[in-house]
């Protein structure tokens, strides 16, 4: 059953993020669409374990997590951005772009993650949701 939930999870979430592409496309020379979508989906991941119905279901945790978070935030578009920039010659806007996604990301689910009490994130792990 997780399998499933994660299978349609990704193809919503890989669909959401085209889609936001595709209504706000970059333009302005820094990729703020992958960097929005990053860090959004960073944030949202780290609230997950902070929701009793995804706790209690493992294949909500999945469909969710790995399934339409996974699908929807993207790695190899942030390192595609950062190389496109590098080839432009904006070797400062790709550093930051490169930096300030990283810590961006870091920065919310540190703070999402403070929104909940730790036993929900012990909770979450010990019935497998971060799998």
């Amino acid at each position: 059953m997780r399998w499933v939930a994660v299978a349609l999870g990704g193809a919503l979430g890989a669909v959401l993020r085209w889609w936001l592409g595709e209504l706000i496309p970059d333009g302005s020379g820094f990729p703020w669409t992958t960097f929005g979508i990053n860090l959004t989906g960073s944030a949202a991941l780290a609230a997950l374990p902070a929701l009793s119905a995804v706790r209690r279901r493992p294949w909500l945790a999945a469909g969710l997590g790995p399934g339409v978070l996974g699908g929807y935030t993207t790695l190899s578009s942030y390192a595609e951005d950062t190389r496109v920039l590098l080839a432009d010659g904006q070797t400062a806007t790709a550093l930051a772009y490169l930096l300030g996604t990283l810590a961006a990301c870091l920065v919310a689910v540190a703070l999402v993650s403070r929104l909940y009490p730790p036993s929900s994130g012990a909770r979450f792990a010990a019935e497998g949701g971060d799998e």
